[in-house]
């Protein structure tokens, strides 16, 4: 018997708009993929390169004076001509921009229709109530599963009659290839690096939130979702007095142990903190939710291969095209690598996120002939990425559908005159002395002008060290300038090309 609780999605009207898109998206893909080879010191290609220009644009570079080299290219969606290009052959990080790529990928490869299952499975049959086996919390590589949905599959698992289960708790999380990190480049504690794998919930993150009363800290380490916040063991803080990290961070072989130095804390507060171990996590979380419905599991076990079972409730994500444009909006890394790992898949196994993103590379070749690109996930947070302006704004031009997923971007400043009647979406991406976007403006007159732009002191942000790479000094003011001068050449490009 299966329940699915009823999820609230836009799904008829987003996934409508794209499918009716048409263009490459839905081209024919190769059978296998070459893995592109590793690319020399951009930076100094580009900022080598001999491009001599005169132009109001190249103007605007001048003036923005920012370190590193800036690439970008603007290109009619229509006709596919290349209207202007500043090293618009020179491969450039794309940050986050190269989740526009990856959600393009996955809705071609797994249809925008597609859900992530979540299910419990049996090894035995059901008597009265009374499970005689295991019982097993089988992910499906949902990125978007959180407790709310999670306590849906419980509830559900209680109205299917379910009192009693005399076998193990299983968790199979063999779905997706796992990884305790997207990116080992980046800080312990930063909750946009989480791991990932077959089985996931609230993007890999715990909630841990502290209140100082009578000169002690109360603290909690939550499973926090809108409904439900069940505490988890999984992941673990303790108070230390110490200078320096204010986080520390060691792996337990099962659970996640935190330290925080007691002088940053203050009176009270709460952030996210990544999960090393989801399965575990989740199997944790379920545990509780279970018994809240009278239902008494064990601890939970990992098994790396699925017994015969039948299955006895399950829950969906949304449909792959609103999940992704979440995805897109919200720039959420862990559904950009879960979604492009699911892809590449559909070619067959892939060993990990440098394999997968290899995948998704040739995918881009075969599909829109652009070359010379690197990927090492779906996120773009890994510093391998890298891709030239000339072949995002290939990618954006000849994927029309793409457009209405992306989030529209208000340019007014008092640095930028954008005209009435002007429609800019876009998705930006942003590292440490890296700041990216690509996108497609829409003129009064229904011009549609795909672009991409695309700077980066990579000298720079290699020199930080990993403890540093969270809030570095000076990315936020570098980052500000290069966006000024993203806002400065669209309203160029819209001036000069409408």
């Amino acid at each position: 018997m299966t329940r699915k609780p009823h999820l609230m999605t836009r799904r008829s009207v987003v996934t409508g708009v794209l499918t009716a898109a048409g263009g490459s998206v839905f081209a024919a893909t190769p059978e296998t993929t070459g893995r592109p080879r590793p690319r020399p010191n951009l930076q100094k290609l580009a900022v080598a390169a001999a491009e001599p220009r005169t132009s109001r644009s190249e103007a605007l570079v001048r003036a923005a004076n920012l370190s590193g080299a800036v690439g970008f290219s603007v290109v009619d969606a229509k006709t596919g001509e290349v209207l202007e290009a500043r090293f618009g052959g020179i491969a450039l990080p794309p940050a986050s921009t190269l989740k526009v790529v990856t959600a393009l990928f996955a809705i071609d490869r797994l249809g925008g229709n597609h859900q992530f299952q979540t299910r419990v499975l049996a090894t035995g049959p059901v008597v009265k109530g009374r499970l005689q086996g295991d019982l097993i919390l089988a992910g499906g590589g949902d990125p978007t599963l959180d407790t709310d949905r999670l306590a849906d599959l419980a509830k559900a698992l209680r109205e299917a009659g379910i009192t009693e289960v005399t076998g193990r708790f299983l968790l199979w999380a063999s779905a997706l290839p796992r990884g305790k990190r997207i990116d080992f480049g980046q800080p312990d504690h930063v909750a946009y690096n989480p791991s990932y794998g077959g089985l996931n919930l609230n993007f890999n993150r715990v909630h841990f939130q502290w209140r100082k009363t009578k000169g002690a800290y109360d603290i909690t380490m939550h499973a926090r979702s809108r409904n439900f916040s069940p505490s988890t063991a999984v992941s673990r803080m303790s108070i230390v007095e110490r200078k320096a990290p204010v986080f520390g961070y060691r792996d337990w072989g099962s659970r996640d142990q935190w330290s925080v130095a007691d002088w940053a804390l203050g009176k009270d507060g709460a952030r996210w903190l990544p999960v090393r171990y989801p399965a575990l996590y989740a199997g944790d979380v379920f545990r509780t939710l279970a018994r809240s419905n009278g239902i008494v599991l064990k601890p939970a076990e990992v098994v790396s291969v699925l017994p015969e079972t039948q299955e006895l409730v399950s829950v969906s994500s949304d449909n792959l095209v609103p999940l992704v444009q979440n995805m897109l909006k919200f720039s959420t890394n862990l559904t950009a690598e879960a979604t492009g790992l699911t892809a590449s898949r559909t070619f067959g196994e892939v060993a990990d996120l440098e394999a997968s993103g290899a995948c998704m590379g040739g995918w881009c070749m075969a599909n829109y002939g652009v070359a010379g690109m690197r990927f090492v996930d779906h996120s773009g947070l890994g510093y391998g990425s890298n891709i030239s302006p000339n072949g995002m704004a290939t990618i954006m031009a000849k994927s029309r559908g793409i457009a209405p997923l992306l989030k529209t971007v208000n340019l007014t400043r008092e640095d930028t005159a954008v005209p009435k009647g002007v429609l800019v979406r876009a998705k930006t991406g942003t590292l440490n002395f890296v700041s990216s976007l690509a996108g497609v403006v829409t003129n009064s007159k229904g011009r549609d002008l795909a672009f991409s732009i695309l700077t980066a002191d990579i000298e720079r942000r290699d020199a930080v060290p990993v403890e540093q790479r969270e809030r570095p000094a000076g990315s936020r003011t570098w980052a500000n300038r290069s966006r000024r001068l993203q806002r400065q050449l669209i309203g160029e490009w819209i001036a000069q090309f409408s």
